[in-house]
């Protein structure tokens, strides 16, 4: 199963690509905090600092992530499910002014 997992920003500094393939064995359950913690993994502490409190170990609140160009806060949550060719986005917060 193939997940194409898009960066933003810092984020796309700290992992230096627009976007990335990871592949998941077939049949396995693949969430988006499956993802993260793939993620945190493979880059390391720069990407982990970036998306995970120090205090709570959880994604930070300002994040959002969306699957297919929906927020998972409209969804599961981390415990959000993706399927074989699904997008996942990290998005920073949004300012305006």
């Amino acid at each position: 199963m193939k997940i194409t997992v898009r960066y933003f920003t810092s984020l796309r500094e700290i992992v230096g690509e627009r976007e990335e393939i990871l592949t998941f064995q077939e049949g396995k359950k693949v969430t988006v905090d499956l993802v993260l913690k793939s993620l945190a993994t493979k880059h390391g502490a720069s990407f982990s600092e970036y998306v995970y409190s120090s205090e709570t170990g959880q994604p930070k609140g300002f994040l959002q992530f969306l699957v297919n160009g929906t927020s998972t806060s409209t969804l599961s949550g981390l415990q959000t499910e993706l399927k074989d060719n699904d997008v996942m986005a990290i998005l920073p917060p949004v300012g305006g002014g």
